[in-house]
Protein backbone atom coordinates (compact mmCIF):
# COMPACT_ATOMS: atom_id res chain seq x y z
CA UNK A 1 0.00 0.00 0.00
CA UNK A 2 1.08 3.59 -0.65
CA UNK A 3 0.51 6.48 1.76
CA UNK A 4 -0.05 10.01 0.46
CA UNK A 5 1.20 12.65 2.92
CA UNK A 6 0.72 15.85 0.93
CA UNK A 7 -1.40 18.80 2.07
CA UNK A 8 -4.45 19.09 -0.14
CA UNK A 9 -7.18 21.66 -0.63
CA UNK A 10 -9.89 21.71 2.01
CA UNK A 11 -13.29 22.34 0.41
CA UNK A 12 -16.60 23.30 1.92
CA UNK A 13 -19.02 20.37 2.01
CA UNK A 14 -22.41 21.44 0.71
CA UNK A 15 -24.29 18.37 2.01
CA UNK A 16 -24.37 16.87 5.52
CA UNK A 17 -21.67 14.26 4.83
CA UNK A 18 -19.26 13.39 7.62
CA UNK A 19 -15.82 14.64 6.58
CA UNK A 20 -13.20 11.93 6.11
CA UNK A 21 -9.48 12.63 5.75
CA UNK A 22 -8.36 9.33 4.16
CA UNK A 23 -9.64 6.95 1.51
CA UNK A 24 -8.50 3.63 0.08
CA UNK A 25 -8.70 3.68 -3.71
CA UNK A 26 -8.58 0.57 -5.90
CA UNK A 27 -7.76 0.79 -9.61
CA UNK A 28 -9.11 -2.23 -11.48
CA UNK A 29 -7.02 -3.00 -14.56
CA UNK A 30 -9.76 -5.37 -15.74
CA UNK A 31 -9.63 -7.14 -19.08
CA UNK A 32 -11.87 -5.46 -21.64
CA UNK A 33 -12.81 -7.70 -24.56
CA UNK A 34 -13.87 -5.69 -27.63
CA UNK A 35 -17.59 -6.01 -28.27
CA UNK A 36 -18.22 -8.40 -25.36
CA UNK A 37 -20.42 -6.11 -23.27
CA UNK A 38 -21.99 -8.90 -21.22
CA UNK A 39 -18.62 -10.46 -20.39
CA UNK A 40 -17.11 -7.08 -19.61
CA UNK A 41 -19.95 -6.30 -17.23
CA UNK A 42 -19.30 -9.58 -15.43
CA UNK A 43 -15.61 -8.72 -15.13
CA UNK A 44 -16.45 -5.25 -13.86
CA UNK A 45 -18.79 -6.70 -11.24
CA UNK A 46 -16.05 -9.11 -10.12
CA UNK A 47 -13.53 -6.25 -9.95
CA UNK A 48 -15.85 -4.21 -7.74
CA UNK A 49 -16.30 -7.18 -5.42
CA UNK A 50 -12.52 -7.71 -5.30
CA UNK A 51 -12.03 -4.03 -4.44
CA UNK A 52 -14.37 -4.34 -1.49
CA UNK A 53 -12.51 -7.46 -0.28
CA UNK A 54 -9.27 -5.43 -0.50
CA UNK A 55 -10.76 -2.87 1.88
CA UNK A 56 -11.25 -0.19 -0.76
CA UNK A 57 -13.87 2.53 -0.39
CA UNK A 58 -13.59 3.67 -4.01
CA UNK A 59 -12.90 1.68 -7.16
CA UNK A 60 -11.90 3.12 -10.54
CA UNK A 61 -12.46 1.08 -13.72
CA UNK A 62 -11.27 1.66 -17.32
CA UNK A 63 -12.59 3.76 -20.19
CA UNK A 64 -15.36 2.27 -22.39
CA UNK A 65 -15.26 -0.81 -20.14
CA UNK A 66 -18.46 -2.24 -21.58
CA UNK A 67 -17.74 -2.29 -25.33
CA UNK A 68 -14.04 -1.46 -25.54
CA UNK A 69 -12.56 1.73 -26.90
CA UNK A 70 -13.79 2.56 -30.47
CA UNK A 71 -15.49 -0.82 -30.94
CA UNK A 72 -18.37 -0.37 -33.45
CA UNK A 73 -20.73 -2.71 -31.55
CA UNK A 74 -21.49 0.30 -29.33
CA UNK A 75 -23.44 1.87 -32.19
CA UNK A 76 -26.21 -0.65 -31.62
CA UNK A 77 -25.58 -1.74 -28.04
CA UNK A 78 -24.81 1.42 -26.06
CA UNK A 79 -27.37 2.35 -23.41
CA UNK A 80 -28.60 5.55 -21.85
CA UNK A 81 -27.25 7.27 -18.73
CA UNK A 82 -29.20 6.90 -16.48
CA UNK A 83 -30.43 3.51 -17.63
CA UNK A 84 -28.91 0.89 -19.88
CA UNK A 85 -27.53 -2.49 -18.92
CA UNK A 86 -24.01 -1.28 -18.13
CA UNK A 87 -25.24 1.63 -16.03
CA UNK A 88 -27.56 -0.60 -14.03
CA UNK A 89 -24.85 -3.23 -13.53
CA UNK A 90 -22.45 -0.72 -12.00
CA UNK A 91 -25.16 0.97 -9.97
CA UNK A 92 -26.25 -2.34 -8.45
CA UNK A 93 -22.65 -3.39 -7.71
CA UNK A 94 -21.89 -0.07 -5.99
CA UNK A 95 -24.93 -0.43 -3.73
CA UNK A 96 -24.36 -4.13 -3.04
CA UNK A 97 -20.68 -3.75 -2.12
CA UNK A 98 -21.03 -0.35 -0.44
CA UNK A 99 -18.35 1.31 -2.59
CA UNK A 100 -18.03 4.46 -4.64
CA UNK A 101 -17.61 3.27 -8.25
CA UNK A 102 -16.22 5.29 -11.17
CA UNK A 103 -16.09 3.76 -14.66
CA UNK A 104 -16.07 4.62 -18.34
CA UNK A 105 -19.18 3.64 -20.31
CA UNK A 106 -20.30 4.14 -23.89
CA UNK A 107 -23.51 6.19 -23.76
CA UNK A 108 -26.35 6.57 -26.24
CA UNK A 109 -28.25 9.87 -26.27
CA UNK A 110 -30.66 9.88 -29.18
CA UNK A 111 -28.62 9.36 -32.33
CA UNK A 112 -25.33 10.34 -30.65
CA UNK A 113 -22.78 8.10 -28.93
CA UNK A 114 -20.59 9.50 -26.14
CA UNK A 115 -17.43 8.22 -24.52
CA UNK A 116 -18.74 8.81 -21.00
CA UNK A 117 -17.90 8.17 -17.35
CA UNK A 118 -20.07 7.81 -14.27
CA UNK A 119 -19.42 8.03 -10.55
CA UNK A 120 -21.78 6.29 -8.10
CA UNK A 121 -21.75 6.64 -4.33
CA UNK A 122 -21.83 3.68 -1.95
CA UNK A 123 -25.64 3.54 -2.10
CA UNK A 124 -25.72 3.40 -5.89
CA UNK A 125 -26.71 7.04 -6.38
CA UNK A 126 -25.30 8.78 -9.45
CA UNK A 127 -22.98 11.59 -8.37
CA UNK A 128 -21.25 12.51 -11.62
CA UNK A 129 -21.81 12.00 -15.35
CA UNK A 130 -19.00 13.17 -17.65
CA UNK A 131 -18.72 13.02 -21.44
CA UNK A 132 -15.20 12.98 -22.88
CA UNK A 133 -14.31 16.31 -24.43
CA UNK A 134 -10.80 15.85 -25.87
CA UNK A 135 -11.31 12.73 -27.97
CA UNK A 136 -8.48 11.49 -30.17
CA UNK A 137 -8.99 11.87 -33.90
CA UNK A 138 -9.26 8.08 -34.32
CA UNK A 139 -12.27 8.07 -31.99
CA UNK A 140 -14.23 10.96 -33.47
CA UNK A 141 -15.98 8.82 -36.09
CA UNK A 142 -17.80 7.03 -33.24
CA UNK A 143 -17.94 9.43 -30.31
CA UNK A 144 -19.56 12.86 -30.13
CA UNK A 145 -17.76 15.67 -28.29
CA UNK A 146 -18.62 15.99 -24.61
CA UNK A 147 -20.70 18.85 -23.30
CA UNK A 148 -20.13 18.99 -19.52
CA UNK A 149 -17.51 19.33 -16.79
CA UNK A 150 -17.99 19.58 -13.06
CA UNK A 151 -17.15 18.51 -9.53
CA UNK A 152 -19.20 16.71 -6.90
CA UNK A 153 -19.19 16.68 -3.12
CA UNK A 154 -18.20 13.51 -1.27
CA UNK A 155 -17.36 12.80 2.36
CA UNK A 156 -13.71 13.27 1.34
CA UNK A 157 -14.29 16.66 -0.28
CA UNK A 158 -14.75 17.59 -3.91
CA UNK A 159 -13.96 15.15 -6.70
CA UNK A 160 -13.83 15.57 -10.46
CA UNK A 161 -14.10 13.09 -13.33
CA UNK A 162 -12.48 13.18 -16.76
CA UNK A 163 -11.74 10.50 -19.38
CA UNK A 164 -8.28 9.51 -20.68
CA UNK A 165 -7.09 12.05 -23.30
CA UNK A 166 -9.04 14.83 -21.57
CA UNK A 167 -5.91 14.95 -19.40
CA UNK A 168 -3.53 16.09 -22.15
CA UNK A 169 -5.59 18.63 -24.06
CA UNK A 170 -3.23 21.50 -24.95
CA UNK A 171 -2.32 23.55 -21.86
CA UNK A 172 -4.23 21.00 -19.70
CA UNK A 173 -7.44 23.09 -19.49
CA UNK A 174 -9.81 20.28 -18.51
CA UNK A 175 -7.85 19.02 -15.51
CA UNK A 176 -6.92 22.56 -14.50
CA UNK A 177 -10.57 23.62 -14.58
CA UNK A 178 -11.42 20.76 -12.23
CA UNK A 179 -8.62 22.03 -10.01
CA UNK A 180 -10.02 25.56 -10.03
CA UNK A 181 -13.39 24.07 -9.10
CA UNK A 182 -11.79 22.70 -5.94
CA UNK A 183 -11.28 19.03 -6.81
CA UNK A 184 -9.11 17.16 -4.32
CA UNK A 185 -9.19 13.97 -6.41
CA UNK A 186 -9.63 13.59 -10.18
CA UNK A 187 -10.70 10.12 -11.34
CA UNK A 188 -9.98 9.22 -14.96
CA UNK A 189 -11.07 6.00 -16.68
CA UNK A 190 -8.55 5.29 -19.45
CA UNK A 191 -7.64 2.90 -22.27
CA UNK A 192 -3.87 3.17 -22.71
CA UNK A 193 -2.80 1.25 -25.80
CA UNK A 194 0.49 0.60 -27.59
CA UNK A 195 1.25 -0.68 -31.12
CA UNK A 196 2.41 -4.28 -31.70
CA UNK A 197 6.10 -3.33 -32.00
CA UNK A 198 6.19 -1.32 -28.76
CA UNK A 199 9.17 -2.18 -26.54
CA UNK A 200 8.56 -1.13 -22.89
CA UNK A 201 12.20 -1.81 -22.02
CA UNK A 202 13.53 0.52 -24.70
CA UNK A 203 10.77 3.10 -24.19
CA UNK A 204 9.15 2.82 -20.75
CA UNK A 205 5.47 3.69 -20.93
CA UNK A 206 3.80 6.49 -19.02
CA UNK A 207 5.68 9.77 -19.53
CA UNK A 208 2.73 11.33 -21.39
CA UNK A 209 0.53 10.80 -18.35
CA UNK A 210 3.12 11.84 -15.78
CA UNK A 211 3.68 15.05 -17.77
CA UNK A 212 -0.07 15.68 -17.93
CA UNK A 213 -1.07 14.71 -14.39
CA UNK A 214 1.98 16.09 -12.60
CA UNK A 215 1.64 19.84 -13.26
CA UNK A 216 -2.04 19.88 -12.25
CA UNK A 217 -1.39 17.81 -9.12
CA UNK A 218 1.41 20.20 -8.07
CA UNK A 219 -0.43 23.42 -8.90
CA UNK A 220 -3.64 22.52 -7.10
CA UNK A 221 -2.42 20.16 -4.42
CA UNK A 222 -4.64 17.36 -5.65
CA UNK A 223 -4.39 13.72 -6.72
CA UNK A 224 -5.04 12.43 -10.26
CA UNK A 225 -5.78 8.72 -10.72
CA UNK A 226 -5.90 7.14 -14.17
CA UNK A 227 -6.97 3.51 -14.58
CA UNK A 228 -6.41 1.66 -17.86
CA UNK A 229 -7.79 -1.73 -18.74
CA UNK A 230 -5.92 -4.51 -20.51
CA UNK A 231 -6.71 -6.43 -23.67
CA UNK A 232 -6.76 -6.01 -27.45
CA UNK A 233 -8.02 -3.21 -29.66
CA UNK A 234 -9.67 -5.02 -32.56
CA UNK A 235 -11.19 -2.30 -34.72
CA UNK A 236 -10.54 1.12 -36.16
CA UNK A 237 -7.19 2.77 -36.84
CA UNK A 238 -5.64 1.09 -33.78
CA UNK A 239 -6.69 -2.48 -34.63
CA UNK A 240 -3.90 -4.79 -33.47
CA UNK A 241 -2.82 -2.53 -30.61
CA UNK A 242 -2.99 -3.69 -27.00
CA UNK A 243 -4.28 -1.93 -23.89
CA UNK A 244 -1.61 -2.44 -21.27
CA UNK A 245 -2.71 -1.23 -17.84
CA UNK A 246 0.17 0.74 -16.28
CA UNK A 247 -2.43 2.72 -14.27
CA UNK A 248 -1.05 5.73 -12.40
CA UNK A 249 -1.78 7.77 -9.30
CA UNK A 250 0.01 11.13 -9.13
CA UNK A 251 0.01 13.58 -6.22
CA UNK A 252 1.62 16.97 -5.60
CA UNK A 253 4.90 15.37 -4.59
CA UNK A 254 5.01 12.93 -7.49
CA UNK A 255 4.04 9.36 -8.33
CA UNK A 256 2.15 7.46 -5.64
CA UNK A 257 1.42 4.19 -7.41
CA UNK A 258 1.84 2.50 -10.80
CA UNK A 259 0.12 -0.66 -12.05
CA UNK A 260 1.65 -3.51 -13.96
CA UNK A 261 2.31 -3.23 -17.69
CA UNK A 262 1.03 -5.68 -20.28
CA UNK A 263 -2.03 -7.43 -21.66
CA UNK A 264 -2.12 -9.81 -18.68
CA UNK A 265 -1.56 -7.15 -15.96
CA UNK A 266 -4.99 -7.45 -14.36
CA UNK A 267 -4.50 -7.40 -10.56
CA UNK A 268 -5.95 -4.55 -8.52
CA UNK A 269 -3.73 -1.61 -7.70
CA UNK A 270 -4.61 -0.33 -4.22
CA UNK A 271 -3.42 2.98 -2.79
CA UNK A 272 -4.21 4.80 0.46
CA UNK A 273 -4.73 8.56 0.09
CA UNK A 274 -5.01 11.10 2.90
CA UNK A 275 -5.82 14.79 3.02
CA UNK A 276 -4.47 16.58 6.12
CA UNK A 277 -6.04 19.86 7.14
CA UNK A 278 -4.84 22.92 5.30
CA UNK A 279 -5.22 24.48 1.90
CA UNK A 280 -3.01 24.31 -1.12
CA UNK A 281 -4.40 25.62 -4.39
CA UNK A 282 -3.04 27.40 -7.38
CA UNK A 283 -3.16 31.19 -7.48
CA UNK A 284 -3.16 33.39 -10.58
CA UNK A 285 0.34 34.03 -11.89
Amino acid sequence: MEKFPGALASCAVMSPLPRRSAVRLALAQMRVEPGDAEGNRRRADASIRAARLAGAEVVLLPEAMDFGWTHPSAREGAGAIPGGDSYECLQAAAAREGLHVCAGLVERDGDRIFNAAVLFDDRGRLLAHHRKIHELDVGRDLYATGDRLGVVETRWGRWGVMVCADAFAEHLPIARTLGWMGARLILSPCAWAVPPAFDPVKTPYGDLWRESYGPVAREFGLVVAGCSGVGPVSSGAWAGWECIGNSLVIGPEGELACGGFGEAAEPLLVVDLSWPEGQRVATPG
